[in-house]
């Protein structure tokens, strides 16, 4: 005898040890299995000292639910997982460290300094998997990867040996994102844009040799020091007379000179502008085109350098603050106004970051961007949502070199080697013995390391093997969809893609998944400034992961942000507990013998006949929800289907079958019970995993366990779409009724007569066929039906249904002047719907170009919602002249 479930739902009592379960069990393993076809995701590698945010609980729940549903549907599935060094953030924690003992970073040299930092990688690495297992994912643990491990690391040099071989890298001088604080390059995905109050200082430049001036306006008077032209449009009749002639720098003194260039907007401020070449990316590429050369004056701290004149060893702002005070005095400051721009911060430390001139290692991208943008427009790689496509094809049209060099300790060493004799570069996986160009054996690496995007971007084929051939590539690779963020798909999907199409001649996945942000109540991003950061493991503490998985996806769409409520949680613990208690009384109710019989079609009443409908209808929905990514829709469609239909209409109206002498309608209903459960535990098991699973262990003959049973299909057989329209309207009916007697505040246990008026013989056989539903569900005692409502007492209360009236004798049970009000509230709503169809219907463009059936399905509405109007006004007639 299987044991029944404990009377109250506690997840605490079973979610570790069912994890444990699983994991010991080895469900989660990946094998090669030549008579499966593979389905494979590769989780996104989280920081290795991080936790867990509602961020990676959402990503993960959703790479879950795919990889579960897969996973029953009989494919081979492999959920790799892993975590990332994450380099600039473990190193600036590492200094953090050693600071506060009162050593430096060059104090401790390199060597000790990578010993501290996998020290604190191996002190604080692991927690976020751990914190993984409590949500319940379902990843195969034994291919765990970490992307300093031997073989990513081994990937991380090809790669690099090989677009230098192919002269895709290349060393030089360029405009890059530098942080003074981490004293490092940074990447376009590691600055944060933040819309900041400044000023914008409008400063005029003389002519040399004239007695006359141009007007220039900037946000960052201390780069002027750098200043080595003013560029005008070609095209600007104000300034056309200048172009060629010299300005005076002022405060400095040195001549620049006025150039013209099409870069330059002509509305923007006074359509003059200064250039300085080392310390803006577009300033840049005028200078280029210009040949002005480079003038840096400014140090890697943020400091200004012996180019700054008197200002020389000044921080950047203290400097600006001197420089513009210097302008005013000497006359060149024209004024200055309040601005507010997007200036960049270092994602780290919060630091405003400078553009800088500085000597780095890039990857040329435009032989890698056209066939990643081709792999988009030729369809073998998709967005979901579709919108993001756009984004990522511009970001491809737009994009410029890729700077990978880092001025950093931790993480992968360029593999690249300079003679101090010659200066001869070499790129090697080993140091060379000696100068390739002149045998010096005066050789010294490089002290930079590479960007962490440069290794992650290898991440779908480096943790497969890759550059080997292995069997694992071979079986699980191109994976099937990526789960990320939106707001790392220029830096991190786009670098996957072109990385996987340069390395293996393939897309590294299929589909891209975005999720959104996930907000607080209020809509505001959840930050540890502001405080309102909720730890999912709080969350699981209190309601159990199911109830917060639940929860992340159900009213969330791909793309979209979405508002996080204790509320909906505290909800969905309810609907755990809700399908808790139903199954107790379904264990309680049942005779395994009976109940694992098979179901016999000729025995099936209609309520049965309605669920087994509807269940597989809703098999059908579910399993196409899933395959196009709707898994917010797909959730909310069996929520609805186990707590309206199976809980509160399917076993409510059994109840009387089991509890009664029929003993063949007994064990069908049983049967029935049974069947629908097992189905709604497969469709439920990839959101609710925990739940699902400990249900299925005490149900009836389980020789398997749910994690592995197989998901349900759809079977046309099954359909009934008579008895769903015969169970829908009386349904309809019993709601109207319960309603109309809540209105009225008429006791559930005051049973009343139910006349049914209609003319319509279909709808008399379904009122006649229904007379036990509404006796037991709708309070009836004696069950009438009659074509009209002669001879009857004007004092009703009314239902009105499609071409019927319920009519229940009020007698003296209800207050007349609150049904009146009722109906005049039913009256307005009615007007409202015929209001707005009509309005449809009187549209010419609407009646031609929309479909037929559409046209004449509001057509048919029209008319129920005119007869169901007319009934009302009738009733209203009828109450008020009885008064």
């Amino acid at each position: 005898m299987t044991e029944n479930l404990p009377k109250t739902y506690n997840p605490k009592d079973f979610e570790d040890r069912l994890y444990k379960f699983w994991k010991e069990g080895e469900y989660f393993k990946a094998h090669i299995n030549e008579d499966k076809e593979p389905y494979t995701i590769m989780m996104p590698p989280p920081n290795v000292t991080g936790n867990l945010h509602m961020g990676h609980a959402l990503n993960n729940t959703i790479q879950d639910i795919l990889i579960r549903w897969k996973r029953m549907e009989g494919y081979e599935v492999l959920w790799l997982p892993g975590t990332d060094h994450a380099s600039i953030s473990t190193e600036a924690k590492v200094v953090e460290k050693i600071r506060s003992e009162g050593k430096s970073k060059e104090e401790l040299g390199r060597e000790n300094f990578i010993k501290e930092a996998w020290e604190w990688t191996k002190k604080y690495g692991g927690n976020i998997n751990n914190q993984l297992e409590k949500l319940g994912v379902s990843c195969d643990w034994s291919r765990e990867r970490f992307t300093l491990d031997e073989s990513l690391s081994n990937a991380v040099e090809e790669v690099f040996l090989r677009l230098y071989e192919k002269g895709l890298i290349y060393r030089g001088d360029r405009i890059i994102n530098w942080c003074p604080n981490c004293k490092t390059a940074i990447s376009d995905a590691e600055v944060d844009h933040e819309e900041t109050k400044g000023h914008i200082w409008h400063i005029r430049y003389p002519i040399k040799g004239e007695d006359s001036f141009i007007v220039i306006a900037t946000t960052r008077p201390e780069t002027m020091l750098g200043d080595l032209a003013i560029a005008v449009n070609p095209k600007d009749e104000r300034y056309v007379d200048l172009i060629g002639k010299t300005a005076i720098l002022p405060l400095v003194n040195r001549e620049i000179p006025i150039i013209a260039d099409d870069y330059v907007e002509m509305d923007f401020g006074s359509g003059a502008v200064k250039i300085t070449p080392s310390h803006d990316p577009n300033d840049f590429e005028v200078g280029e085109r210009h040949n002005l050369g480079q003038y840096i004056i400014m140090n890697e701290d943020g400091t200004i350098n012996e180019n700054g004149g008197k200002y020389n060893g000044l921080d950047r702002y203290e400097a600006r603050k001197k420089i513009v005070e210097d302008l005013k005095e000497e006359g060149y400051l024209v004024e200055v106004k309040d601005h507010e721009h997007s200036v960049g911060h270092c994602e780290r430390c919060k630091t405003v970051v400078e553009p800088l001139i500085s000597k780095q290692w890039f990857v040329k991208m435009e032989p890698l961007a056209k066939p990643a943008l081709d792999a988009y427009k030729e369809g073998k790689l998709r967005f979901i949502p579709e919108r993001f496509g756009k984004i990522y094809t511009h970001w491809l049209e737009e994009i410029k070199d890729w700077c990978i060099s880092r001025q950093l300790w931790w993480v992968h060493r360029l593999p690249v080697y300079y003679c101090e004799d010659c200066d001869e570069i070499m790129v090697s996986r080993e140091k060379p013995d000696k100068c390739t160009k002149c045998n010096s054996t005066n050789i010294y690496q490089d002290p930079d390391t590479l960007d962490t995007w440069f290794s992650s971007a290898l991440w779908p084929f480096s943790t497969l093997g890759w550059p080997e051939e292995t069997e694992e590539l071979k079986y699980f690779f191109p994976t099937d969809v990526l789960v990320t963020g939106y707001d790392i798909i220029f830096f991190w999907v786009v670098r996957m893609v072109f990385s996987s199409i340069e390395q293996t001649g393939e897309v590294p996945f299929k589909d891209v998944f975005l999720t959104g942000l996930v907000r607080d109540s209020e809509g505001r991003k959840m930050s540890k400034s502001l405080g309102n950061g909720i730890d999912p493991l709080d969350v699981i503490e209190e309601y159990g992961a199911d109830a917060l998985r639940f929860t992340l996806v159900t009213g969330n769409t791909p793309g979209n942000d979405m508002r996080f409520y204790m509320e909906r949680v505290e909800a969905n613990r309810n609907f755990a507990n809700k399908l808790w208690n139903a199954t107790r009384f379904v264990l309680m109710n049942l005779d395994e013998e009976i109940a694992l019989e098979k179901l016999d079609p000729r025995l099936l009443e209609e309520e049965d006949k309605w669920i087994l409908s509807r269940i597989n209808r809703v098999i059908k929905e579910v399993t196409e929800n899933l395959d196009k990514y709707e898994i917010g829709m797909a959730a909310q469609k069996i929520y609805d289907f186990i707590w309206d239909e199976y809980c509160d209409w399917y076993i409510e109206m059994v109840k009387p079958r089991l509890y009664g002498d029929d003993i063949l309608s007994n064990q069908t209903a049983q049967k029935v019970l049974l069947y629908v459960l097992e189905n709604i535990l497969k469709l439920l098991h990839p959101f609710m995993p925990f739940i699902t699973e400990e249900i299925w262990r005490h149900l009836p003959e389980r020789k398997e366990a749910l994690i592995v049973s197989s998901w349900p299909k759809y079977d046309e057989s099954m359909e009934n779409l008579d008895a769903e329209k015969k169970m829908a309207y009386i349904m309809e009916a019993i709601k109207g009724i319960r309603n109309a007697r809540q209105e009225m505040n008429i006791a559930p246990s005051k049973k009343a007569t139910l006349i049914f008026v209609t003319e319509d013989e279909k709808i008399k056989d379904i009122i006649d066929y229904g007379r036990r539903y509404f006796t037991n569900l709708a309070g009836g005692e004696n069950i009438v039906i009659q074509k009209d409502n002669a001879h009857l007492d004007d004092a009703n209360m009314s239902v009105v249904l499609d071409k019927c009236e319920i009519l229940i004798p009020l007698k003296d049970l209800i207050d007349l002047d609150k049904e009146i009000e009722r109906l005049e509230k039913e009256k307005e709503k009615l007007e409202g719907e015929l209001k707005r169809v009509r309005g449809k219907l009187s549209n010419k463009g609407f009646v031609e170009k929309a479909p037929r059936e559409i046209v004449e399905k509001e057509r048919d509405k029209e008319k129920k919602y005119q007869d169901m109007l007319e009934k009302v006004l009738e009733r209203l007639e009828d109450l008020k002249s009885s008064k």
